[in-house]
């Protein structure tokens, strides 16, 4: 990519498949954004609502610690963790994520592509939603923190009650200029249990590409909630096993 990163939207589809106890997996259509976080600060995208309202808008607020900057809570996270050495130069960091819908906003899951100054890749923070409010950051950084290579976190933050919080993650990340591929499948003890992905074609985001997303699924925010309740009830009925919420985990960011 070159010259000054633009604001990008893709739309493509999100897949989900349960391999125990019972066999159950669907796909839906969806659309999301996908931000050059750092020269958004310097060259607002015209296109992009931001922490204003619109057919389709990004709120600061929606990630992180809920600040009204959030790369400015990214950047404080990767000091912390010691990402980056002292002085090194950091380059764009890309926050895929689902924009706000007439205002209104469940984000399951949001990625940030931290990279370096000269590109590489740096780290990758997967930062997680559930449906009682609460949110938790992986942070996957290292050597082997590459597009298309296996990464792994071990699991400690509740998201469905079908699942226990045990096992681990194994995310993989894909892309090229106009296409993005985001996996995460969940081992729990016993092995393999879910396949999920998000997948999608990327072009710069236009007053005309937000329309033909707003437009071409009006209700996407609540059609997600919809389908996650839906979607939860047929598990129910092929007597999945039931697991309670337990206290969310101590630390914000786990590694």
């Amino acid at each position: 990519m070159t010259g000054i990163p633009r604001a990008l939207i893709g739309t493509g589809e999100v897949r989900h498949r349960r391999l125990r106890p019972r066999d159950h997996a669907f796909a839906y259509p969806t659309y999301f954004l996908m931000l050059p976080m750092r020269a958004l600060r310097a060259t607002p995208e015209p296109a992009l609502q931001r922490n204003g309202r619109g057919l389709l808008s990004f709120h600061d607020a929606d990630h992180g610690d809920g600040r009204t900057d959030a790369l400015a809570w990214l950047d404080e996270v990767l000091d912390q963790e010691g990402v980056f050495m002292p002085g090194e130069d950091r380059g764009e960091v890309w926050l895929h994520c689902y924009p706000r819908v007439l205002g209104f906003v469940f984000k399951p899951v949001s990625f940030w592509y931290c990279h370096r100054g000269d590109g590489r890749l740096a780290a990758i923070v997967a930062e997680v939603n559930n449906t009682f409010g609460e949110r938790h950051c992986y942070l996957l950084a290292g050597p082997d923190v590459a597009l298309g290579r296996e990464l792994q976190a071990q699991k400690v933050f509740h998201v469905s009650p079908f699942c226990a919080v045990e096992g681990r993650y194994r995310f993989r990340f894909m892309r090229t200029a106009d296409r993005t591929v985001a996996r995460i499948d969940h081992d729990d003890d016993s092995g393999a249990l879910l396949q999920t992905s998000v997948s999608g074609r990327l072009q710069p985001l236009d007053g005309a590409a937000v329309r033909r997303a707003f437009f071409g699924m009006p209700l996407m925010t609540l059609g997600v909630l919809m389908r996650i309740h839906w979607h939860a009830l047929q598990l129910w009925i092929k007597r999945v096993p039931f697991f309670s919420k337990p206290a969310p985990p101590q630390a914000f960011i786990s590694r």
